[in-house]
């Protein structure tokens, strides 16, 4: 048996903990300096990018073919990507439309919507399941529930209803 597969040397134990070691650092300090939206709820965008953050971190880690300076600009690129995307989205309505999906209605006024639901494979036990998470035993007393971008179901009461206007544009859509 061939003992490389045991042991090959300091050196890929060295490069291990030097790539591990900065790399997390480099990653905690640039995720720390672009603030909490890229660690909160995660939307389809942060969900891509929190992947391929582990990826390139995994893969830098154990290859002992890639160079701290390779590794360090490969997390700085997927880090500037999505901060660079994030920017984008807050100022222009055109990115919003291609990285966002807006917020869809599930249930309004007393009227499950069957082609939301049927669209994004929920089921109206999803609906009361969110119901019941918010505290509620039904949905009397439930004006509407929305599925979010980051996939979570919001509940919204009928005494919580304001004026409607966060809603205004996906109650229209249905009507």
């Amino acid at each position: 048996m061939d003992m490389s597969y045991f042991w090959t040397g300091w050196s890929p134990i060295w490069h291990t903990l030097l790539i591990g070691g900065v790399g997390y650092l480099t990653l905690v300090i640039m995720l720390r300096g672009t603030g909490p939206r890229t660690m909160a709820k995660m939307t389809p965008l942060d969900f891509v990018i929190a992947v391929s953050l582990g990826s390139v971190f995994g893969r830098t880690v154990t290859a002992v073919d890639v160079s701290l300076a390779q590794a360090i600009v490969a997390l700085v690129l997927l880090v500037v990507v999505q901060w660079a995307l994030a920017f984008g989205r807050s100022r222009w309505r055109f990115i919003r439309r291609v990285l966002d999906s807006p917020p869809v209605l599930l249930y309004y006024g007393g009227e499950l919507q069957p082609k939301a639901l049927r669209i994004h494979r929920l089921t109206e036990v999803d609906v009361h399941t969110a119901a019941r998470q918010s505290g509620h035993g039904s949905l009397e007393g439930i004006q509407a529930v929305i599925l979010h971008q980051d996939g979570s179901l919001g509940v919204i009461g009928q005494d919580s209803m304001g004026d409607g206007s966060s809603l205004l544009p996906y109650i229209e859509r249905h009507d």
